[in-house]
């Protein structure tokens, strides 16, 4: 991990850039697939199950036997742990639920706006070197709270033509039914377009590998929506004396081990704390499972020392950090100071884990320097507002003469018209002073 020590300003863009990835070779692979999907449907999601996931399928679908067996392997230890955090997931979600609220703008005139579910959503659950069955609480439990009508989950097959036993289980918990075997670029091609065997959704959501996340992008181009574009996984740490450098460096690893192309940013005011934490994180590194896929990313990552908070929190918001860790003092108040963070964990006890798995906020966050002008997914990814308004007899007189004036002045004389036939009808006149 390499260590940059006060940096100038005018360096921080290139010191902060994410790891690059050739964009060129990226686009044009998944610009075909997705075209092979839309003009071949299941066909070319057997021919893509076999090159990339080495698997031969003739069916797609998930049966509820498949689901029944799944539920029977997982132990009664992880289940329990999966309903506790789903019950927190529940309610963190079901509070950001609006009641629509009626406005009378003017006398007579009411507006008001009301969430309604996105009918057909389509989530992606990874399925590769870690089976990510808490996306599926994270993108299954707002789902079905918002009250979408048709919820389709994909994740990619093992070799035996399997979808993971974990990610079964919690998708049936969370009420989602429609499951298909398919996974990279091909099952978002798949939700986008729809085949003959997979229905075709409105919005995607979830989380995935590169070529997912160019897949989803790509998407776009043909109407259907995203959650948000997203990258590989990163953390900021800002650490101070009061942070534990063993907790600091198990922090930066936890997202280090989500894939090779992950970043980890330390910074502080504090050249000690900066050495303690990396020599705490290479103890940490050799006991870890994933030691390899972690050590590669801690290539693409820097640890920052800076003059003071106010340059940290300067530089923080610049990164944008999909998570943030605010190991300090007065950690609160230096929280209220973010502006950029797909989502804060405040102090030395507020672990990043605890928002990927348990706490009850959502994990799937905006990456890649998004959370400058993207939200993380909360209930509102998951439901459109619709504005409403009503003018009585007395409105249509209070805001007449106004609305007149105003389309007459942009030269709209048929939207003027609209305003004008019901005065004359209510006022017997139509003049605009």
């Amino acid at each position: 991990m390499k260590v940059i020590k006060y940096p100038k300003k005018e360096d921080w863009q290139k010191l902060l850039e994410r790891p690059a990835i050739d964009t060129k070779f990226l686009e044009r692979t998944v610009e075909n697939i997705l075209r092979d999907v839309r003009e071949h449907g299941d066909e070319a999601l057997k021919h893509c199950s076999r090159q990339f996931d080495n698997v031969d399928l003739d069916e797609f679908a998930v049966s509820a036997e498949e689901i029944a067996e799944a539920q029977k392997r997982v132990s009664t230890e992880l289940k329990d742990a999966i309903k506790h955090a789903k019950s927190n997931i529940e309610k963190f979600h079901a509070a950001q639920v609006e009641k629509p609220e009626k406005i009378e703008t003017t006398a007579g005139v009411f507006c008001w706006r009301k969430s309604v579910p996105i009918e057909k959503v389509g989530l992606y659950a990874p399925g590769g070197t870690a089976p990510l069955f808490s996306s599926v609480l994270m993108l299954g439990v707002p789902a079905r709270l918002a009250g979408c009508s048709e919820i389709i989950l994909c994740s990619p097959p093992t070799r035996d033509g399997k979808i993971n036993d974990v990610i079964l289980y919690t998708a049936n918990l969370c009420g989602i039914t429609k499951i298909f075997k398919i996974g990279g670029a091909q099952a978002v091609g798949a939700l986008g377009f729809g085949t003959e065997t997979v229905p075709k959704v409105y919005k995607v959501f979830g989380p995935g590998n590169q070529f997912v996340t160019e897949a989803k992008q790509q998407i776009v181009k043909f109407g259907v929506a995203i959650d948000m574009p997203a990258g590989p996984s990163e953390v900021a740490v800002f650490a101070d004396e009061s942070s534990i450098p063993s907790f600091v460096a198990a922090d930066l690893l936890s997202q280090a081990e989500h894939g090779v192309d992950s970043q980890v940013i330390l910074v502080s005011t504090s050249e000690s704390v900066i050495e303690k934490s990396l020599n705490e994180l290479e103890k940490q590194l050799e006991i870890l499972p994933r030691k390899e896929i972690a050590a590669k990313a801690i290539e693409n990552s820097k640890a920052i020392l800076v003059e003071d908070t106010e340059t940290a929190l300067e530089l923080l918001n610049e990164y944008a950090a999909e998570h943030l860790i605010l190991a300090v003092e007065n950690a609160e108040e230096i929280a209220e100071k973010v502006i950029n963070a797909g989502s804060v964990f405040i102090g030395n006890y507020s672990c990043e884990s605890a928002g990927d798995y348990a706490s009850g906020t959502n994990h799937t966050l905006p990456t890649n320097g998004y959370a400058k002008n993207f939200s993380g997914v909360s209930l509102d990814s998951f439901v459109k507002k619709i504005t409403f308004q009503k003018l009585t007899e007395d409105g249509i007189k209070n805001l007449g003469r106004t609305i007149e004036c105003m389309a007459e002045a942009e030269g709209l004389h048929a939207h003027k018209n609209a305003i004008s036939v019901r005065l004359e009808q209510l006022l017997g006149n139509n003049n605009c002073d």
